[in-house]
């Protein structure tokens, strides 16, 4: 049975083609999302559906510290808030640990909160599946394809045969 969480960190174009990569994961709703006050206002962001028989979400969650600057308080985390937005306290607890794996193994703090998702809306239709509709583009080229490299380097285990390269 599919699990639901969401994931914001930089642009969602970026987010989106990372998550689309995994098998497991089985929908990829690119979007913004809302959680509790003081964070309400809507950052970019993913909502994911995923089989966590096929991809535990600590592993999921990993992925996303990895493929993004989640060690970076820079000026636009208003806009692209480093979080995983989870739905209950069993995903609160699985990413509190993982947050805590990653600063014991890179030796640097993540910026990434853990936050409840409140709200969720859907980008217009022309950006979504946006690395699927123009994978020459050079927004592509330039910030998604080395994530994807990324991927293919240290998580190869977990990707769709599609996304292998």
């Amino acid at each position: 049975m599919d699990q639901v969480i969401g994931f914001g960190g930089g642009c969602h174009w970026c987010t989106e083609a990372v998550f689309q990569s995994l098998r497991g994961v089985t929908i990829v709703e690119q979007g913004f999302i809302g959680a509790d006050p003081p964070e309400d206002a809507l950052s970019e962001a993913v909502r994911l559906h995923f089989d966590p028989a096929q991809i535990p979400l600590p592993v999921l969650i990993e992925i996303h510290l990895r493929t993004h600057a989640s060690a970076s308080d820079h000026s636009m985390r208003g806009k692209y808030r480093s979080a995983v937005y989870t739905l209950g306290a069993i995903q609160r607890q699985d990413a509190e640990r993982a947050l805590a794996a990653f600063e014991e193994e890179t030796g640097t703090a993540p910026v990434t909160r853990i936050l409840r998702l409140r709200r969720f809306r859907l980008s217009p239709p022309r950006y979504r599946d946006y690395y699927r509709s123009r994978p020459d583009a050079p927004f592509c080229r330039t910030h998604i394809d080395p994530k994807l490299g990324k991927l293919r380097r240290t998580y190869a285990a977990f990707l769709r045969p599609e996304a292998e390269g």
